[in-house]
């Protein structure tokens, strides 16, 4: 007969043979597993340092080479766009310290920054109801300022090229380092005063029916014509593969903007670089034979390419990329 007794028995015994068990199968590999353990964490742990190290040294190595590019860049950029002025332009989300840099910069080249368009959200949202906003305020604004609407691309290409043709001016090709050879007291060079009173008027209005309408914001006096022209992006990679409209509107944009100025650049942060980002699809498109692209101008030595590029593409030389 089984009792209770004998329950206990063969559970002690159970319980007995699993702990002898573990006692001997970790006593036998006990040597064995420990020390490829122990090497294993170790050669790891020696990697881990390595890294480290070379990590530390090329942010001291990055850190150097931005404070020496910040001490040589008004030398660097002296003079080279002399009387001329600036317009900013940014998408939604564009970094401040490329755009406060930029500013700068230009400023050590003998440029001025007339202003800045912040072109919001709104202005790159593809519904229905912002689409058909932003055609009546095009419309309005092309009748009112009595402008013909050549574009046949999209709305947003449309209204760039109404905003482009009262607040750009062409100034003529020369070598750079003179394209700014105004008298004082004149306008800058190639920034004829023409049609001030009234263009610049009608300048106004029209930012102002945009800024209305909620597709775009300005700081400083971007009504005053200016003849280059710096795009702030803020290279966003979209995380879930799908089609980023600042990627997608970017270029048709950009050409509106080229074709009314002097010279036109994109700028943007090394952050958000690669595959997918606004400048990379950029650069894949027939306008990147229009505009450069600069896309570390969150450094000081981005921000020094961004200003000559402006001053090669006034001298009347090609278009090129920083990566």
């Amino acid at each position: 007969m089984i009792d209770f007794r004998y329950h206990l028995v063969s559970i002690v015994a159970v319980f007995l043979a699993l702990a002898i068990g573990i006692v001997l199968g970790s006593t036998e590999l006990q040597g064995t597993t420990y020390n490829f353990l122990d090497r294993t964490t170790a050669k790891l742990q020696g990697e881990y340092d390595q890294t480290r190290g070379q990590l530390t040294t090329a942010q001291a190595q990055a850190s150097e080479g931005e404070a020496y590019a910040q001490a040589v860049e008004p030398a660097v950029l002296r003079d080279l766009l002399p009387g001329q002025r600036l317009l900013i332009v940014t998408e939604p989300g564009a970094p401040s310290s490329v755009i406060s840099g930029i500013t700068s910069a230009a400023a050590d080249a003998g440029a001025s920054v007339t202003g800045q368009i912040a072109l919001q959200p709104t202005f790159f949202d593809t519904s229905g109801t912002s689409q058909d906003s932003l055609v009546t305020t095009t419309q309005d604004v092309a009748r009112q300022a009595g402008i013909t609407l050549t574009s046949t691309g999209s709305y947003q290409q449309q209204a760039i090229q109404v905003i482009a043709s009262q607040i750009l001016v062409k100034s003529p090709k020369s070598a750079a380092g003179q394209s700014g050879s105004s008298q004082p007291g004149s306008s800058p060079s190639g920034v004829s005063p023409s049609g001030s009173a009234d263009q610049g008027t009608n300048a106004q209005t029209m930012l102002a029916a945009y800024a209305q309408a909620g597709f775009l914001n300005t700081t400083g006096q971007p009504a005053t014509q200016a003849s280059l022209v710096v795009v702030v992006t803020p290279q966003n990679v979209p995380t879930d593969g799908s089609a980023d409209p600042l990627a997608q509107l970017l270029p048709p944009v950009v050409q509106e903007l080229a074709g009314e100025s002097s010279a036109t650049v994109v700028a943007g942060s090394s952050a958000g670089s690669g595959a997918g980002s606004p400048i990379a699809v950029l650069r894949s498109n027939n306008v990147a034979n229009q505009v450069s692209t600069v896309d570390d101008a969150d450094l000081t030595s981005g921000q020094s390419v961004v200003i000559q590029a402006l001053a090669i593409s006034l001298a009347g030389g090609k278009a090129s990329s920083r990566s």
